[in-house]
Formats: structure tokens, C-alpha cells, sequence
């Protein structure tokens, strides 16, 4: 390994890097176990033609804050592919690097669905090992809850929004909300909002964005996005630059995209009085910093986005199950748990005079570091260096 992947490694992890490789397919990928003193460990597999170690580290170590915020008993991790996800030969590299992976999943990892898989290869994860608990997110046929297409992550960050208004005295009916990104997590984000009263005025794709300042016909660019991929926004109208999403008049704004999207200029800039974070990672510690001191409510990734994870855990349980997960009863486990945390989170923001990130992650963290001290994970060391670490 490199200097630079061993500089990953910190108090908390990760406990593990495998990095794989087969000479067949061309496969090369990576799986980031970051710390499992709650669980097993769990988050997303990622498919991208410009995947890094480091990104998906970053992740894994994200995914160990979201299942302790939530408080649910699973562990940090993540896998990755590096390769394009519309390739000629993507199920031969999927299945390869299952096999290269047999070792650690399901024991050690669980496979998800992150940026460029979908349920059916989900649904490849489990032929090739063999296990029906080798992956979470597999088809409705397959007796899995197919979080893409009912949308629960994108549904919990409207959950949040809503909760985040209310704690923050903004009224969420009539509200303007702008969209970056428009895949799962933000067309059921759209959906819900809309649902909720608001009104969604810009949307973007990486092929750009639109804005209409009296509302989007959001079933229209649902419809354009199922047909057309990222050019629905092409085909629905005029269409502006794809960052524009981050700089139109709105109320509300969720970043549904990439990691690092919103830096310093954006915060400094943007009107809006709420951001929920539907990606991962979305902002930077200066950037929160900005908009904590401009009096701009942010609800952090891992709280906001865990929808999914929480979906994750319930079919988890239910994987050797005869019986079908109730997606009424995920949706309701979604909306209680994200409502109840971002309330806490946001409170004690407030409370302590921190960022709503530097509370989430003190919560997240007194979580694991429990764990870790009773699993004797912890080395022996003066309190000063306990300190540090929560």
C-alpha cells in the first residue's frame, strides 16, 4: 500500500482494506471495513470509472457515523468498482468481484446499492454466492425491498426537511426548494416534498439544470428521467449550467449529487435558509462553518440520508425470513427515526453552540466509542486520550 492509503488509518479505523483485482474481467475494486464494534459491517458498493481508495474510505467511515446516529447495530463499510457501470461485460466484473470477495461477505461485509448498481445487480451479488444474505436491495421477486424504486432514501431526507423546518420555525407549505441531483435520491425527494406542500423550482442532472420560480412538473421530469437518463432536463426545457441548482432563489436546498459540491463560494452565496444533505459528503468543515455563522440550518448527510440504511437494516433482519418486508412499515420506521434524530441533532445544536455536524458527530461518536470500550478495542490510555477521541 501506499503512504497515502496508510494515512487513512486513525483511532477508528478502517479495520480493514482489500483491494481485489481479476485478470479475466478486468475487474478491480475495493471494500473499506471501517469499524464494526456495533455490527457487521454494511454500507453501499459503488461503481464509478473514477473510483479511488480514498473515496470510498471516506465513505465507509461515513457509513460508521450513519448506523451509530441512527442507532442501529451494524458496523462502517463500503465496496467499490473501478469501471463504467454501462460497460458491455458489467454483470462478468460484478460477479468477479463477488467471488474475489467470499471471504468477507456475508461475515465480515453485506453488499448495497450505491452510484451505479441497481437491484438486479443486487440480484447477481446473491447468485453468484450463493447467500440471500450476501446483499441488501435485491428485487421484490427475490423477497427484498428494492430501495430504488420505492424510493426511501429520497423519502427520508424529505422526512428531515420537514422535521428541520419545524424545529427552525420555516414553514415547509409554499417553501422553494432546489434539487442538485435528480437519481433516486432526488426524485423521491421531489416527490415527498411535494407531497409535504413544498415547491420544487430547480432540478439538475449532470447534463444541467431547470428552474422555473413558480414550480417544476415534477411527474414530467420524473417520466424524461426513466426514458432519457440525465438529459431529462434537456428534453423538459431550457436548460441552465448544471451547478445553477446551487445558486437559484430557494428556501431549501439538497444536494442529492456527488461529495464536495458545496464549497466555500456556494455557502457564502446561497439564500437558502435550510440545506438537507441528501448526498454523502456534500459539504466541507469551512463550508459549515459559513453557513452555521450566516445562520443557514444544515441537517448533516448521515442523519438526513439514512433512510436507506435504516430500509437496509430491516430487510437485513427479515433475509432468512419466509415472510416479505411491509414497505408501509419501512416507511414509517424512516420518518420516525430521521424526524426524532434531526430534531436531536438540531437541538443540541443549539443548544451547545455547535454546528449541527459537530453534534451529529459527537452523538455518532460516544455511540462507537461504548462499543469499542467494551469490546476492548480501546487501547489502554490516560483519559486525556479518551478525550480525543470522542
Amino acid at each position: 500500500m501506499t503512504d497515502s492509503t496508510f494515512s487513512l488509518f486513525d483511532e477508528w479505523g478502517p479495520e480493514k482494506i482489500v483491494v481485489v483485482s481479476d485478470r479475466k474481467t478486468g475487474m478491480r475494486g475495493v471494500l473499506v471495513i471501517d469499524n464494526t464494534a456495533r455490527g457487521t459491517g454494511k454500507g453501499g458498493t459503488r461503481m464509478s470509472p473514477s473510483l479511488t481508495v480514498q473515496e470510498v474510505a471516506r465513505l465507509a467511515r461515513t457509513m460508521t457515523w450513519k448506523w451509530a446516529a441512527v442507532d442501529l447495530f451494524h458496523g462502517g463499510a463500503k465496496a467499490g468498482i473501478l469501471g463504467d457501470p454501462a460497460g458491455p461485460n458489467k454483470e462478468g466484473i460484478l460477479r468477479a468481484f463477488a467471488r474475489t470477495l467470499a471471504n468477507e461477505v456475508p461475515a465480515e461485509y453485506v453488499f448495497g446499492l450505491d452510484m451505479g448498481l441497481t437491484e438486479e445487480d443486487a440480484a447477481v451479488f446473491l447468485d453468484e454466492l450463493g447467500d440471500r444474505g450476501a446483499s441488501t436491495g435485491l428485487p421484490r421477486a427475490l423477497g427484498g425491498l428494492p430501495y430504488d424504486q420505492l424510493g426511501v432514501t429520497g423519502y427520508g431526507v424529505a422526512e428531515a426537511a420537514e422535521a428541520a423546518a419545524q424545529n427552525s420555525g420555516i414553514s415547509l407549505q409554499g417553501a422553494r426548494v432546489s434539487i442538485q441531483g435528480f437519481g433516486a435520491v432526488g426524485q423521491a425527494a421531489a416527490t415527498r416534498l411535494r407531497g409535504l406542500g413544498a415547491v420544487v423550482v430547480a432540478v439538475s442532472t449532470a447534463s444541467g439544470a431547470v428552474h422555473d420560480p413558480d414550480g417544476l412538473d415534477i411527474d414530467k421530469l420524473v417520466e424524461l428521467r426513466a426514458a432519457a437518463g440525465d438529459a431529462c432536463v434537456q428534453h423538459y426545457g431550457a436548460v441552465l449550467p448544471a451547478g445553477a441548482a446551487l445558486d437559484v432563489d430557494a428556501d431549501v436546498l439538497i444536494p442529492a449529487a456527488r461529495e464536495d459540491t458545496i464549497n466555500d463560494v456556494v455557502a457564502a452565496s446561497t439564500n437558502a435558509k435550510l440545506i438537507v444533505e441528501g448526498a454523502n459528503l456534500p459539504t466541507s468543515p469551512t463550508s459549515r462553518r459559513i453557513l452555521h455563522e450566516r445562520g443557514i440550518i444544515v441537517v448533516p448527510d448521515f442523519i438526513a440520508n439514512a433512510g436507506g440504511i435504516v430500509a437496509a437494516a430491516h430487510s437485513m433482519a427479515a433475509r432468512y425470513s419466509p415472510f416479505v418486508v411491509k414497505p408501509e412499515d419501512v416507511f414509517t420506521m424512516i420518518s420516525d427515526k430521521l424526524r426524532d434524530n434531526t430534531a436531536a441533532v438540531l437541538n443540541e445544536s443549539n443548544s451547545a453552540g455547535l454546528t449541527p455536524h459537530e453534534a451529529a458527530y459527537a452523538l455518532a461518536e460516544k455511540r462507537v466509542l461504548d462499543a469499542m470500550k467494551l469490546r476492548r478495542q480501546v487501547p489502554q490510555a490516560s483519559t486525556e486520550t479518551i478525550d480525543v477521541l470522542v
